[in-house]
This record gives structure tokens, C-alpha cells and sequence, in this order.
């Protein structure tokens, strides 16, 4: 039975710390929205109606070529023409993606569309040349002139449709989630503005709460010089009833000063109404699991909650857990069992060792490693530094040596106490030592190797070298995940 190690220790950041790691402490539970669904929806047809605009465009461009008569003719087969489409429109779709194009906040009065539409024309057709150049494939010069003039063309006509379908769909209420800001003031402001210009979110403020009560009853207009959109200003304090009150989605506290422990309550309570939470910081935060930064118009929110992004990179990675932790099994158990034979004549007694670590969020769960020390030595106690401690057994120090005293750890890997590639879990009297600096580690599940195990650091204390677990917190991918897996192998095959 798995037990929750106790993590509150002191939640009072000292002066210039980030409070991140407190709000981990709070977890928040996010509504099953159909308006999100709404958004990848729009995203997906939004790259598809590219992919196809850009192909027609060129199609178009080369049957204008043929027909118009410039320049010197040279005649391009229908095949041809339709695999140069099909290659630049894929090109073009994963340029556009790269450049944040189908970011749901990407509007800035739709100029940072247009030119993102501009730049990417631009690169595919220079692209186009470079290839002309290296590969000897001859390509009119009015042709290329005609498609990077269509493609760009077409591409900001069918964005500028897409832009007023989305518009006339969120009129109609489809894909909109309710908005409360919290903060009447300036900033407040701004992200109303931001809000109503960005119409990929799909997020409609209905009010603001304030707690001065000269402000009650006002209404608040968006920046610009058409100001038509507004939302009436709200009596605070910011509460569970008040977001309950008026069945929000999502509460912006666009107050940037905003004392740390006011922030602490209002967010907590915003969860409490299982409601999301963004705000505008002061200041960039450190990373942490449950932050998610997203520039919407120069505006900088904070949003409390695991990015679409990150949890689908979670899920794949338990995928990669289980199946490759199933297979090692399997192909290695003639291997488990020669290493317990070993164990077992070279010193009397149990051959697995069972030990209580902490997991993610202070999650209590037993741990399995091929004993490599000796039976009377105590349970709970610092890990050997040297490969001369007395405490190991000589078959246990090349089981230490190659790190196969790890395998069974895979029991845990397929149980989800722990992942193929994470921070190293430590035991919990350690963990009791912890600041809250060294508690971001408790924030990913451990792992069987990590960025620790690599380093010429691993002679020393885990909880002594935190830098390398936390950078692998800020940067871990998949494509991360394996290479530490790869090296970790080579690592081993060394006997380092």
C-alpha cells in the first residue's frame, strides 16, 4: 500500500525565490472543456486549409505559366507539377508551425499572421532556389515569380476567412470559455484587449473583480480607438462563490504586484470552483511542472496547469516506460537469474533488497536493487561513496560498478512508481532535509537513470549535486529521455 510522505513543510518563500513550488501544493483540477476541443479543431483545419492553399497556389501559378506564354517555355508535367506542390505545401505547413502560426495567441491585430505568412513565402522559395541550384532542376524564373507571388496571396485570403468563421462561430457561443480578470486597473485592461483580438482562445471576459469598491458598477472598455467591447467591474475579495457565481472557466489575476500570499488564496480557491488560473507575474518564474508561460500580444501570462504539449509527452513516455521495461524484462531474466545465483553464493542471506523511497509529489513506494551490501548492515543509512566502503560485498561492488544492481527497478518502472529516465528517488529521512529548492525534485517521477548518473559528480550525494535534476525537469523531451537512455548504456557496457 502506498502512502503520501508529508511535503508542507514551510510554504514562506524567502525574498527573491520563486513560489512555484508552493503551488505544486495545489493541485488543480481543469474542467473537460469542448471548448478546447474546439481549439485543436480549428488548429487542425487551419494547417490543413494551408497545406491545400499552398498546393493550389502553385498549381494555379504553373497553369498561368503554361497559359500566359513568359519568357522562355519550358513545359513541367502534370506529375511534376503536383509533387513541387505537395512537397512545398508540406514544407511550408512545418515552417509555419515552427513559427508559432497556429498558436492559439498569435493575432497582434493579425499583422503577426501576415507576417509570419510573408517570412515563411519568402524562406520556401529560397529553398526552392537552393534546391534548383544543387539538384540541376531547372525552374522558369516566371514561374517561381508568379508562385511566390500566388502563395502568399492565397495563404492571407484563406487566413483572413478562417479569421471570420472563428469570429461568426464564437458569436454563436461555440468554443468560448467564460473569463473572470481580476484587477480593474491598466493591466487588466490590456488583457481584455488582448483577449478580444485573439479570437483563436476563444476566451470572453464577463467581468472584472475588484476589492475597491469606488470601481463597483464601472465599466471597463478594451484599449483602442474603437472601444465597443466591455465588462462591468465586479465587488471582490476573489472567492470560491463569486468564480462559482458566474461559472467561469478561467480566472486571470492581471495584477502584477499582487502580494505572494493573496495570490496563494485566490488561487487556491479558483481551484477549489475547479477553475484554471492564469496571471500576469511580475517577473519571469522559475520553471516548474505546473507553469506554463504563453505570450498573448506581448501580454505574458502565467497559467497554472499541465500544457498540452507536456501531458502528451507524459503519456508517451509511460508508454515507452511500460513497453521497454517489459521487454528488458523479459529479455534479461536469464541475466536476472545468474546475477541472483551469483549474489546468493557469494554472500548468505536475501538477494533482493527492498527499501522505502520517495516518488513524485512525496509519493511513498518500495524500491528493489540486487542486495550489494552486507546483510547486517543497517536499512536506512547514506549511500556508499566508494567502492571500498566495507558495507560491500565483492560481488556487489561490479553489480555497483556497472549499475546492474538497478535492474530491478524495472518491477518498478511497470508498477509507475518510477520512469526509465528521471531524478534518482532518495529515502525519506533525507527528503525530511530538504529546502524548497531541493523539493523540485519530488515534482517528476523518479527514475531508473538520469543526467546524475552520467556525471563524474555521481561519486557524491544525489541531494548534493541538484543542478543536473533540475535542468533535466526544465528540458526533458523524449528525444532527451533516450539519448540519457543510450548513454546510460554505454555508461554501463564500460563498467564505469
Amino acid at each position: 500500500m502506498h502512502s503520501s510522505f508529508e511535503l508542507s513543510k514551510s510554504l514562506e518563500p524567502s525574498v527573491g525565490e520563486t513560489f512555484s513550488a508552493d503551488l505544486r501544493l495545489i493541485e488543480p483540477v481543469s474542467k473537460r472543456s469542448t471548448a478546447a476541443s474546439f481549439r485543436r479543431v480549428v488548429v487542425l483545419c487551419e494547417a490543413t486549409a494551408d497545406f491545400l492553399t499552398v498546393m493550389l497556389a502553385v498549381t494555379l501559378g504553373c497553369f498561368a505559366y503554361n497559359h500566359l506564354e513568359l519568357g522562355r517555355r519550358v513545359h513541367y508535367p502534370t506529375q511534376g507539377v503536383v509533387g513541387l506542390a505537395f512537397t512545398l505545401a508540406m514544407v511550408m505547413v512545418l515552417m509555419l508551425d515552427r513559427a508559432g502560426s497556429y498558436n492559439y495567441g498569435n493575432s497582434l491585430l493579425r499583422v503577426r499572421e501576415t507576417e509570419q505568412v510573408l517570412r515563411v513565402s519568402a524562406q520556401g522559395f529560397l529553398l526552392v532556389l537552393t534546391v534548383s541550384f544543387l539538384g540541376s532542376v531547372l525552374f522558369s524564373r516566371w514561374l517561381l515569380i508568379l508562385c511566390s507571388t500566388l502563395v502568399p496571396l492565397a495563404l492571407f485570403l484563406q487566413k483572413t476567412v478562417m479569421y471570420l468563421l472563428v469570429r461568426a462561430l464564437h458569436s454563436r457561443g461555440y468554443g468560448i470559455e467564460k473569463v473572470l480578470i481580476y484587477g480593474s486597473g491598466s493591466t487588466g485592461r490590456r488583457v481584455l484587449s488582448v483577449l478580444n483580438r485573439s479570437p483563436k482562445l476563444g476566451l470572453e471576459p464577463v467581468a472584472f473583480v475588484d476589492d475597491d469598491p469606488a470601481k463597483v458598477g464601472r465599466m471597463v472598455f478594451e484599449m483602442g480607438y474603437e472601444p465597443r467591447r466591455s465588462a462591468p467591474v465586479v465587488e471582490g475579495p476573489l472567492s470560491r462563490e463569486l468564480v462559482n457565481r458566474y461559472g467561469v472557466d478561467l480566472v486571470i489575476i492581471a495584477i502584477p504586484s499582487i502580494e505572494h500570499g493573496k495570490l496563494t488564496r485566490m488561487i487556491k480557491d479558483a481551484f477549489d470552483a475547479k477553475t484554471r488560473v492564469s496571471f500576469v507575474p511580475s517577473h519571469f518564474l522559475l520553471f516548474d511542472p505546473w507553469i506554463d508561460y504563453q505570450d498573448i500580444d506581448g501580454v505574458l501570462l502565467v497559467s497554472l496547469g499541465r500544457s498540452a504539449r507536456r501531458a502528451a509527452y507524459e503519456i508517451f513516455k509511460r508508454a515507452f516506460d511500460v513497453l521497454g521495461s517489459l521487454v528488458l524484462l523479459v529479455l534479461g531474466m536469464p541475466l536476472f537469474l545468474l546475477l541472483a545465483l551469483v549474489i546468493k553464493i557469494d554472500s548468505p542471506r536475501a538477494v533482493m533488497f527492498r527499501q522505502e523511497r520517495i516518488g513524485r509529489n512525496g509519493r511513498l513506494f518500495k524500491m528493489y536493487k540486487f542486495r550489494t551490501m552486507l546483510s547486517s548492515t543497517p536499512q536506512y543509512d547514506y549511500s556508499p561513496i566508494s567502492s571500498s566502503d566495507p558495507r560491500i560485498t565483492r560481488v556487489g561492488r561490479f553489480l555497483r560498478r556497472t549499475s546492474l544492481d538497478e535492474l530491478p527497478q524495472l518491477l518498478n518502472v511497470l508498477l509507475g512508481d518510477m520512469s526509465l529516465v528521471g531524478p534518482r528517488p532518495e529515502m525519506p529521512f533525507i527528503v525530511e532535509q530538504y529546502s524548497e529548492k531541493h523539493r523540485q525534485r519530488l515534482l517528476v517521477k523518479p527514475g531508473l537513470t538520469g543526467l546524475w548518473q552520467l556525471s563524474g559528480d555521481r561519486a557524491f550525494l544525489i541531494h548534493e549535486n541538484l543542478e543536473y535534476d533540475l535542468y533535466y525537469i526544465q528540458h526533458r523531451n523524449f528525444f532527451m529521455d533516450l539519448a540519457i537512455l543510450l548513454h546510460t548504456s554505454i555508461f554501463a557496457m564500460r563498467g564505469v
